[in-house]
């Protein structure tokens, strides 16, 4: 099995992590840790840095628990629920586990909602997490 985690260092993909090592552990299953950035050549080498810097505490997670792990950070010119979805197709991934942040309903309708996005376009089960 192969399970994915959307990743970007917050507290909400933090618990979405410990969530699916927990999953894995019983079904046995691969773990791709996955990091969306919106931007492509032109972005800020800062902002690449930090976000590999927040992926490799994710991973040092993924080692201590013994878990088999891909890491992945994407630039592709998406925005990171797209991005997400798109992957779990590219990949056969079996279910997909993220982080959401607590937002009043008119906040989403004014700024979307990655979650929102993988919740009702991806082909497989997706786990939130607050």
């Amino acid at each position: 099995m192969k399970f994915m985690v959307g990743y970007d260092g917050t507290e909400a993909a933090d618990e979405a992590l410990k969530l699916a090592i927990k999953y894995a552990k019983v079904f046995d299953a691969k773990l791709h840790v996955v990091s969306s950035l919106v931007g492509g050549p032109e972005m800020p080498k800062t902002e690449m840095d930090e976000a590999e810097d927040d992926m490799e505490a994710a991973l040092a997670l993924c080692k201590r628990e013994g878990i088999p792990f891909e890491k992945h950070l994407l630039v592709r010119f998406m925005a990171p629920g797209e991005d997400i979805v798109q992957f779990a197709k590219e990949n056969n991934i079996d279910q997909i586990f993220i982080g959401v942040k607590r937002r009043s309903k008119v906040g989403k309708l004014l700024f979307g909602s990655n979650a929102q996005y993988v919740i009702l376009e991806a082909d497989c089960p997706v786990v939130t997490v607050k």
